[in-house]
């Protein structure tokens, strides 16, 4: 599989003028390619080929007065932006005929020299190399210092250089892992149950803390974002503060990251099969409680889980996000009411007590154990419950299945 190794490069201040350089020929050759085809789609013309683009945007416009200092970075570059175009247009073309899943994409913008986030890309055409003193050459740019965290598996494809808003350089290599990083058998699966009052609760009863790291640096990015709100506009004093509020804000994405990668590690070391629930994070990102679900970071820390699942050769599996894990009695398959946010155990009539969270991860399990062992793909329902005396037939919870129970997921 392919993956992306992230290091942090130090370009000298006559590099990051290069680096500059290339970033804006590299926005206008994607906007000069944008403007044509947003014409052609307005008209209904024939959409214009990638070829054709470069021939007219890259190899012609190179030799008009215009364009000349498009000559001064490399040509694959200014190539790469053009097929980052072309998979725009495609993302958005699969998205509104139903090709693509999940939510609507919309059609690609011009990019401005004011973005947060400025990029380029070399491809294997570029001869970029990774010098034996660790330095990274670029053509035309020079070479980077690099910051080596850890050893690249294989010789990487292609590199992209990322400037973020807080004004940090990172060389992003795309390289193709091996098929020896199969871990050992094991005989545990483990169900996860993601909220707020625990990080992750798992079916075998152990329960994560919440780290809350937006929270701790609230303190400081209300300072931070004050101290921006008194700058004047335009003036080199608020794009310092900017540039402040953006490092805060990067401090906490990179140890939220950085604390995600070790659960999410040692659950697939520990583990068989993984089965996670299915959270809509952007609906529950629209609640009250939208603030405390950004920062939990569970759609990262589950994207985590399953591509380490995927490399290692564990198994991974999401749980529909309507089955009704809380409500559902873990040992007997009986469906209760509704319970609010506040009850963190109950009783089941069966005389089981449980865990609110626990007996959720313990459901999310075994509707997962039961989703792989299906092959077929058909519904899959709970075992049937014992009727009561004067009742003639199954609960008639128990008979449901498991994809068309109506619910909510549990914090």
């Amino acid at each position: 599989m392919q993956l992306r190794f992230n290091y942090r490069v130090y370009p000298t201040p006559g590099q990051q003028i290069e680096l500059a350089r290339a970033f804006g020929c590299a926005r206008v050759v994607f906007n000069d390619g944008l403007r044509p085809r947003r014409q052609a789609r307005d008209a209904h013309e024939k959409y214009i080929s990638d070829s054709e683009l470069s021939q007219r945007l890259i190899t012609e416009a190179k030799l008009t007065p215009e364009r000349a200092w498009l000559g001064e970075v490399s040509a694959v570059v200014l190539q790469q932006a053009l097929a980052d175009l072309n998979t725009a247009y495609r993302n958005f073309f699969h998205s509104i005929t139903g090709k693509r899943k999940g939510r609507k994409v919309a059609p690609p913008r011009l990019r401005s020299r004011k973005d947060n986030q400025q990029a380029i890309r070399f491809t294997k055409n570029s001869r970029f190399k990774v010098l034996d003193n660790g330095r990274l050459r670029l053509p035309k740019v020079g070479d980077l210092e690099v910051r080596w965290s850890r050893q690249l598996p294989s010789d990487p494809s292609s590199v992209a250089i990322i400037k973020d808003a807080a004004g940090r350089y990172f060389a992003s290599f795309v390289v193709q892992t091996g098929e020896d990083e199969t871990l050992p058998p094991v005989d545990s699966e483990v169900g996860i149950d993601l909220g707020l009052t625990h990080f992750a609760v798992l079916s075998d009863g152990t329960k994560v803390a919440a780290p809350k790291f937006l929270r701790r640096a609230a303190r400081k990015l209300k300072r931070l974002q004050q101290d921006l709100s008194r700058k004047q506009k335009g003036s080199a004093n608020r794009k310092k503060a900017v540039t402040k509020v953006a490092r805060a804000h990067a401090r906490v994405a990179d140890t939220r990251r950085d604390w995600q990668h070790k659960p999410s590690t040692t659950i697939i070391r520990e583990n068989q099969a993984v089965y996670v629930e299915d959270l809509c994070v952007v609906g529950l990102g629209r609640t009250r409680l939208a603030k405390s679900v950004h920062d939990a970071g569970w759609a990262g820390f589950t994207s985590m889980v399953e591509y380490k699942a995927a490399r290692y050769g564990r198994t991974f599996g999401r749980v529909d996000r309507y089955f009704p894990s809380t409500r559902m009695c873990s040992a007997c398959g009986r469906t209760n009411d509704k319970m609010a946010l506040t009850v963190r155990s109950w009783d089941c009539p069966c005389g089981s007590h449980h865990d609110r969270d626990v007996n959720a991860a313990k459901n999310v399990l075994a509707a997962g154990q039961a989703d792989n062992g299906n092959d077929r793909g058909a519904h899959v329902r709970p075992g049937l419950v014992r009727a009561a005396r004067r009742e003639a037939v199954t609960h008639p919870d128990a008979a449901r299945s498991t994809r068309s129970v109506e619910g909510i997921s549990v914090f």
